[in-house]
């Protein structure tokens, strides 16, 4: 047979030396670059290297020694910001590389995240546990689409966010196909309804300007996300301006209640007979908590802390869990920075829709607060009316030191001892309700799937001894009944508005404000609410931001599961159907194994409630070390 029409014989050859011919010139940089690409985020002098070795990127192109994105990383370093997150977009890609290259990724670094959602959300958890605000940056239209329901939890929770937003609006510079669908004549319209103050630069000198002041706006209370847009071209052309300067970002001194007022309102506690403190996100900073510990210790009077910050130790005599029964007798309420004051008089019936007043009828309302001073009319946030008998407008953290002074002045001696009897009584009411939560939570502690209850107490054993920081602090009870909560950053809340999606990056911006702190960071988290954004695994794993996640994984959206079961009640049909279209059962995710893949260090998936204690340890010995660590435990609903 003739050598030319074996069958393959000839096509091997032939391929095979074609192939190594072609790979003297082709092979060895695409598996340089293969290897570049895998190489870790380079820092310092090896970023300076690594950058110095990839010049040749540039060749053939116009080179601009001075972009515009250069003048605005000198205006955002002056900013303070440690970190700004990102999910790389081209609208913002020259600002992109001179943070990189001009500002060395340094004050701030840029940290990479999978989602706009998830870049937000860190921001926000970062800047409650940090006490100062941290910059995003988002890509044109689509970035902002992606962002909108994490700016949405912020301004819910008055969290100060500074975010960058690509966007090119010369239609004569655009880039045809991709960067129109991007650009918007408007960029913030889409967020503004829950933005305190946005701007779009034309100029630098405007853009600095603009920049600074959103800065000090977003952390004037009541504190709130604001937005600038870095037009594209600004970005991207060489800087023309001539005297270009850089304001100095001075903050205003929060706003303190009217002395007046303040004495009134002082006047008022001091004579009641039941006076109960009601804090919702009252306390800013550490220094907010002691504040109001001195105002309950003068007056002995009960606060109920409803979770929005840590704004009170729970282990205090006076902080108390019944918040009903105070209520019945209140006499006088001090409302302070309280969202919902409509709900700590009133309740209504699910689905009746039946409204009950629980609270004494004829208890005089003190409401001190920022909440009134800003509002936006469309997105409901602000809570059903109630009225206020005296309605302080001031920034209530400001404010206690004033009102607490009017106390202290206002006492005699007859009041000091009405005062220490109603303490006594106060301190016996903790001591009961702490003994029933502890009664609670041991019922169920053997069972499987494993009660919340056990799953956090285990927990609170291992790191009762170490700096810990519970990230989002609104999931479970039994840490607010039964850790030892004492410090303001312990207990940070939730994510606002309730957004789906938030714990997971949430709790990593926590995590990465800790980072420098020494804190341990640790969190529960819903399983339903990491499948939102998994990636964030990926940004804890590349950034070795140290986190503990125990994941409260009842395999189901659980509150809606209730809901349905609710509405199928109501209808007099089968509840049994109700885990349709709620339950994350049927394949159950392993949540170990998606964490691993992402480098996480992962445990589990755990349903036996003996092997918790082991699985913790362990995980809190990687996060110690400086990684995040996941441990999977399927548990009861809460």
């Amino acid at each position: 047979m003739d050598e030319a029409k074996k069958p393959g014989v000839d096509r091997r050859a032939f391929l095979k030396s074609a192939m190594a011919g072609a790979g003297a010139t082709a092979a060895a940089p695409l598996v340089a670059a293969a290897a570049d690409s895998a190489k870790p985020e380079a820092h310092g002098k090896d970023a300076e290297a690594h950058g110095k070795d990839n010049k040749a990127h540039g060749k053939g192109l116009e080179v601009i020694e001075r972009p515009g994105s250069d003048f605005m990383v000198d205006v955002i370093k002056t900013l303070g910001f440690e970190y700004m997150s990102l999910n790389p977009g081209s609208s913002f890609r020259s600002l992109h590389e001179s943070l990189v290259n001009y500002g060395g990724n340094r004050a701030p670094e840029l940290i990479t995240c999978m989602h706009e959602e998830a870049a937000v959300a860190m921001a926000h958890g970062y800047s409650k546990a940090a006490g100062k605000p941290m910059g995003v940056v988002v890509h044109g239209t689509v970035g902002l689409q992606h962002a909108t329901m994490a700016i949405y939890n912020a301004w819910v929770d008055r969290v100060p966010i500074v975010i960058f937003a690509g966007n090119g609006l010369d239609i004569t510079k655009r880039r045809p196909g991709t960067e129109w669908n991007h650009s918007v004549q408007d960029p913030a319209l889409i967020a503004r309804d829950f933005l305190k103050w946005d701007d779009y630069p034309m100029s630098l000198q405007h853009f600095a300007e603009s920049t600074v002041r959103a800065c000090k706006i977003a952390t004037t209370p009541p504190m709130e996300p604001v937005l600038v847009t870095a037009d594209i071209d600004l970005q991207e052309e060489p800087i023309r301006e001539g005297g270009l300067a850089i304001p100095k970002l001075s903050h205003s001194v929060p706003a303190q209640g009217d002395r007046g007022a303040l004495a009134e309102a002082a006047k008022w506690l001091v004579e009641a007979k039941n006076p109960v403190i009601i804090a919702d996100r009252c306390a800013r900073t550490p220094e907010g908590v002691k504040r109001l510990v001195e105002l309950a210790e003068a007056l002995q009077a009960p606060v109920v802390d409803l979770g929005g910050r840590m704004n009170f130790p729970n282990n205090h005599p006076l902080y108390q869990s019944g918040k009903r029964g105070l209520m019945h007798d209140a006499d006088v309420v001090l409302l302070l920075e309280v969202v919902n004051a409509f709900g700590q008089f009133n309740s209504v019936a699910d689905p009746s829709k039946k409204l009950t007043r629980f609270a004494n009828k004829d208890a005089r309302v003190i409401n001190i607060s920022m909440q009134d001073v800003f509002l936006h009319s469309n997105y409901q946030d602000f809570q059903r009316y109630w009225p206020a008998d005296l309605a302080i407008n001031g920034d209530a953290e400001a404010s206690l030191p004033a009102l607490t002074d009017e106390v202290r002045r206002l006492v005699t001696d007859d009041r000091k001892r009405a005062f220490a009897e109603r303490g006594e009584k106060l301190g016996q009411a903790h001591a009961k309700a702490r003994h029933k939560a502890l009664e609670a939570a041991a019922v169920g502690w053997d069972a499987s799937p494993i009660s919340t209850a056990r799953m956090s107490m285990e927990l609170w054993a291992v790191i009762k001894d170490e700096p810990w920081s519970l990230a989002v602090s609104d999931r479970l009870q039994t840490p607010r009944q039964l850790w030892k909560i004492t410090e303001h950053y312990q207990a940070l809340g939730g994510a606002g508005a309730q957004g789906v999606g938030f714990c997971g990056p949430g709790s990593l911006g926590v995590a990465l404000a800790n980072k420098a702190k020494g804190r341990l960071t640790v969190t529960f988290q819903p399983d339903g609410d990491l499948l939102y954004s998994p990636g964030v695994l990926w940004t804890a794993a590349h950034h070795r931001i140290p986190i503990l996640y125990v994941m409260f994984n009842n395999r189901a959206y659980h509150h809606e599961t209730m809901h349905v079961q609710r509405m199928a009640g109501v209808h007099n049909r089968d509840v049994g159907r109700s885990w349709i279209g709620t339950t994350i059962n049927d394949p159950p995710v392993d949540f170990a194994k998606l964490a691993q893949s992402y480098g996480v260090w992962g445990e589990g998936p755990i349903t036996d409630p003996a092997q918790l204690a082991g699985a913790y340890r362990r995980a809190v010995d990687v996060v110690k070390s400086g990684l995040p660590a996941l441990v999977d435990v399927v548990c009861q609903g809460a």
